[in-house]
Parts: C-alpha cells; sequence; structure tokens
C-alpha cells in the first residue's frame, strides 16, 4: 500500500499518543475508598459515578475497603500503577493519619496525585433517641451531670468523626469516652441500637436515619443551617457557636499520574458534577459543590496537613 502524506501525518499522530489513552476505552475505572459503603463519601461517589463513568468513557467501578481509619485503602491506592485505572476519593481523614497513628505506610501528600478538591459536607451530632436530652443544650447539661457515663462512637480512631466529636468536647466542656469502629456504618448500627449514646456524622449518611426516628439530630456543626435539614439548628442556633467542623472530599490518583491522565479526570469531574442528576443529588445530600484545580488541591492538602496537626495536638488524641 503506497502511504499518502494525509496517511503518514495520521500515522505519526497516533505513534506520538499516549499508548493508555487508547488502551483504556474498554477498562473500567476503579475507585478504592477507604471508608464503609453508607458513609457520606461512599454516598456521594454512588451519586456521581454513572456520570463520571460517561464523561470518562469508561465504566466507574467502585471498591470499598475501609480499615484502620482508612489506611486500608488508601494504602492499596498508593500501590497502584499511575495509568489512570485507580483512583480514589477522600476526605478529611486522609491528612489526620500522620498526627493520630505511630505508624502510616505512605506519605498522605508526596505518595499521591491530588486531582480536584470536589467540595464539603456538613457534620450533624446525633444521639440515640433514648438518650434524655431533646436539644443541644440538654444534651449538654447531660453530659456535665454525669461525666464518664455517656460514651461515644466514630468510624476509627483518628478520623474526622473521631476528632469532631473531640471538638465537641473541647468546646461543650464535657466528657465522654471513645469507641471506635471498623467504618462509618457499623458505628451508626450501634447509635441506632443504644450500645452507644450519640456520635458525629457526615449529614448525608446519616440523614436517613433521623427522618426515620432512628436517630435524634441535635445541630449541625456550622454556624448556618443545611438546606438539606433545615429542620436542624446549627451550633451556633443551638448555643456552641465555638462548635463548627465540616468534611471535604477529593479525588486522588497514586503518585506519579502522568499531566495528560489527570486533566483528563479534572475534566470528566467537572462535566459530571455540573450535570443536572449529580447537582439535585449533592443538593439534597446537602453537600456544597466548588471544584478545585490540580494545583489547588495540591495546596489543600497541604494546608489541611498542617491544620489538623494543630487540631490533634489542641484536643490531646493520643497518637495509637
Amino acid at each position: 500500500m503506497t502511504m499518502t502524506r494525509r496517511t503518514f501525518h495520521h500515522a505519526s499522530l497516533l505513534a506520538l499518543a499516549s499508548p493508555s489513552a487508547f488502551a483504556q476505552s474498554d477498562k473500567p475505572v476503579k475507585f478504592i475508598l477507604p471508608v464503609s459503603a453508607g458513609s457520606g463519601v461512599d454516598g456521594i461517589l454512588r451519586a456521581a459515578s454513572v456520570q463520571i463513568g460517561k464523561a470518562l468513557g469508561q465504566t466507574v467501578v467502585v471498591d470499598n475497603q475501609p480499615g484502620a481509619g482508612g489506611v486500608v485503602g488508601t494504602a492499596a491506592l498508593v500501590k497502584s500503577a499511575p495509568d489512570g485505572l485507580t483512583l480514589s476519593m477522600v476526605s478529611n481523614n486522609h491528612v489526620i493519619y500522620p498526627s493520630v497513628l505511630k505508624s502510616v505506610p505512605f506519605d498522605p501528600v508526596a505518595d499521591i496525585t491530588p486531582i480536584a478538591v470536589i467540595g464539603a459536607t456538613p457534620m450533624v451530632l446525633v444521639v440515640n433517641p433514648k438518650v434524655a436530652a431533646k436539644n443541644l443544650q440538654e444534651f449538654i447539661a447531660l453530659l456535665k451531670a454525669n461525666p464518664g457515663k455517656y460514651n461515644y462512637a466514630s468510624s476509627g480512631n483518628g478520623t474526622i468523626l473521631h476528632l469532631a466529636a473531640e471538638l465537641f468536647k473541647e468546646a461543650s466542656g464535657t466528657f465522654s469516652t471513645h469507641i471506635p469502629y471498623r467504618g462509618f456504618s457499623p458505628m451508626v448500627q450501634d447509635i441506632v441500637g443504644g450500645q452507644v449514646d450519640w456520635g458525629v456524622g457526615a449529614l448525608p449518611a446519616v440523614l436517613g436515619q433521623v427522618k426515620s426516628g432512628n436517630l435524634r439530630a441535635l445541630c449541625i456543626a456550622s454556624a448556618a443551617r443545611s438546606a438539606a435539614a433545615p429542620d436542624i439548628p446549627s451550633s451556633a442556633e443551638a448555643g456552641l457557636p465555638r462548635y463548627g467542623v465540616e468534611g471535604w472530599f477529593a479525588v486522588v490518583g497514586p503518585k506519579g499520574l502522568p499531566a495528560e491522565q489527570v486533566k483528563r479526570v479534572h475534566a470528566a469531574l467537572v462535566t459530571a458534577f455540573n450535570t443536572p442528576e449529580v447537582k439535585e443529588a449533592m443538593f439534597k445530600q446537602g453537600n456544597t459543590i466548588n471544584i478545585s484545580s490540580p494545583e489547588g488541591a495540591q495546596k489543600h492538602f497541604r494546608d489541611e496537613l498542617t491544620r489538623y496537626a494543630a487540631v490533634v495536638k489542641r484536643s490531646g488524641v493520643v497518637p495509637q
């Protein structure tokens, strides 16, 4: 066959293009989640996964790998090949590890490639309905009158839900015993069942239990109410303005993810989270969306690493 100038030019472009651009179309993208099914980040990704897949032109598979407060799943991510086929959605927990664990098998900044901080989600303090407190002030009075009697659950030592509860104790001047769980779902199950008295969870993950009456919400941990749950007072309205914490969620890849893949995934995230379907789902969950650049995500991770180190030191959490 005689190669014309036009076919030669086309063949040259194919040769110069990244092989991954052609090898990935028939392969799924796996998102390793370092949290259990039913948690806030899990709900966010599952609500957006179809649209992310459409924007990428690939199927998105969610792989929950909870454990050790999120270390297990993230350790699996950092060992993955930087080919764009394995990603993760992480939260505040990711930058808390170094401050609360004596040993972490990866560097939370150097061993990942930040792609985008997607947005934030409100936190809510919930109690078992049998707890004899109808509002936040009654709950604080109950804890002060019975120091050490009540306990609280978290999704694991050093997770954002653990620190969110510790920050409440600090702001309210109360004490409760910490009961760590292996992930979010068992934590909530035991608060609902009454084995544990209270906890702090991401609003999207506990809202269904609140609406069904299985949990009583005492406050949103911020200065303002959430549009997704307008009946729940803010911490400021409930009389504890010093108490404020929110979750953020971001998409990352393993270290060494090529710039072309970062750009490709970032563009897909922008497209997906701006579709009517995903925007509506995020609004219903109470999440706010403000997608950062990859450079902004890198700075965010470094800044949050420093900020939470100070929070841990101030709250007195002992590394384990």
